[in-house]
C-alpha cells in the first residue's frame, strides 16, 4: 500500500485519542441508536452513498454487534483478532479480507497503533447494481455475493487470504484511496471496481476461509463451485467427488443444502451462463456456441435456452449485439 495512503489511515482518531485518555469502552452512540449493538449504516454513510470506509477503531475492545449492512475488513498493516458468530476465531493478517454480512456477529479483539484495518460500510443494493455491470456470469461469483447479501445457510461470513494476489491489492487500493478523497458521484466507479474483486477473488476460492475449521462443508462447496467454472464442458460428479476425496452423494447433499441446485442444474446453469457470453460477445455459429460449451443434442440446448432467457439462441443476439 503507498505510504502517504497508509499515513492517512494511521492518524489517530477523536475516538482513538478518547480511549487513550482512559475512555475503556466504545462509545456505542456512535455507531447505534438501538439497545442491541446493531451498527446503523444511517449513522457512517451519508444519504446517497451506497459505500464508504473507516479505519477501524484501535486500542479498545469492540464488543460482540452486527450490522445492518454488508461490511468488508481489509487489513493494511499488522494483524486484528475477530470472533465471528461466537465461535469462529479469525485473524487476519495483512491483505486479508473479512466479508461479513447482515446476520453475522462479530467481535474484536484491541488493535495496537501499528495494526490498520480499514472497514468499508456496503449498502446491500450495492451488490444489485454491480451484478448487471459484470462482464459475464459464473456460478462461483454469485455464489459469493449472495452469501453477504441475503439470509441463507450459509454462516455469513468470507475470510481471503489475499495478500499474493496481486490484482485483489491493487483495486482495493484504488477503491480506498477513491473514498479517502471524498469526491462525489463515485457510485459507479466503485461499483465497477467491486465487480472487477470479485471476478478476481473468484479465481481463488482455494483462498476462502482456509483459517476457519468449522467452515469444511462451504469450503468443498466452494472447491466444487470452482471445479465448475472451469470444467463446465465436461465435468462430472464423480471427478469431482474424487479429487475432493469424498462420497458422490455427500458432495450432492452439500450442494442442495448450501445453493438449493443439484450437480447437474449447477453444471447446466454455467453452461448456459457461457453460451450467452459467446452469444453476446463473439461472431460464433450457434452450433459452434453449442459445441463450445459441450452440449450433444442442440434441440435440448435451445429449449433450455428458451427456458431461461426467454428467446432463442439467434433472436436473443440479434436483441444483444448491436449491428456490424
Amino acid at each position: 500500500m503507498r505510504k502517504e495512503i497508509l499515513k492517512q489511515l494511521q492518524t489517530i482518531t477523536e475516538e482513538e485519542r478518547e480511549i487513550l485518555n482512559g475512555h475503556t469502552d466504545v462509545q456505542k452512540e456512535l455507531y447505534t441508536s438501538r439497545k442491541d449493538f446493531t451498527i446503523d449504516s444511517k449513522k457512517l454513510l451519508k444519504k446517497g452513498q451506497l459505500i464508504q470506509i473507516r479505519p477501524h477503531t484501535r486500542f479498545v475492545h469492540f464488543p460482540k454487534h452486527r450490522h445492518n449492512y454488508v461490511e468488508m475488513v481489509y487489513m493494511c498493516a499488522g494483524s486484528t483478532t475477530h470472533i465471528i458468530n461466537g465461535t469462529d476465531k479469525i485473524t487476519l493478517r495483512e491483505g486479508d479480507l473479512l466479508f461479513l454480512n447482515q446476520y453475522a456477529t462479530q467481535e474484536i479483539l484491541p488493535a495496537g497503533e501499528q495494526d490498520i484495518a480499514v472497514n468499508f460500510i456496503i449498502l446491500p443494493e450495492f451488490f444489485d447494481r454491480t451484478l448487471p455491470m459484470l462482464e459475464k456470469e459464473n456460478v462461483l461469483r454469485d455464489f459469493l455475493v449472495s452469501s453477504l447479501s441475503q439470509d441463507s445457510s450459509l454462516s455469513g461470513y468470507l475470510h481471503f487470504q489475499a495478500e499474493n494476489i496481486v490484482p485483489v491489492q491493487n483495486l482495493i487500493e484504488n477503491m480506498i484511496w477513491t473514498l479517502l478523497s471524498g469526491k462525489s458521484g463515485t457510485n459507479t466507479l466503485n461499483q465497477t471496481t467491486f465487480g472487477l474483486l470479485f471476478m478476481n477473488l473468484s479465481m481463488f476460492a482455494e483462498n476462502v476461509n482456509q483459517s476457519s475449521p468449522n467452515q469444511h462443508e462451504q469450503n468443498l462447496v466452494f472447491s466444487v463451485l470452482k471445479y465448475i467454472e472451469t470444467h463446465y464442458k465436461d465435468g462430472t460428479l464423480a471427478d469431482i467427488s474424487t479429487e475432493l476425496k469424498q462420497p458422490a452423494y455427500y458432495v450432492s447433499r452439500l450442494l442442495k443444502k448450501y445453493t438449493q441446485h443439484n450437480f447437474k442444474e449447477l453444471l447446466q446453469q454455467r453452461k448456459l451462463q457461457q453460451a450467452e457470453w459467446l452469444l453476446s460477445n463473439t461472431s460464433l455459429s450457434v452450433e459452434s456456441v453449442i459445441c463450445a460449451v459441450g452440449y450433444d443434442n442442440s434441440s435440448y440446448f435451445y429449449r433450455k435456452f428458451r427456458e431461461k432467457y426467454g428467446v432463442s439462441p439467434k433472436e436473443y443476439r440479434l436483441g444483444t449485439v448491436s449491428p456490424g
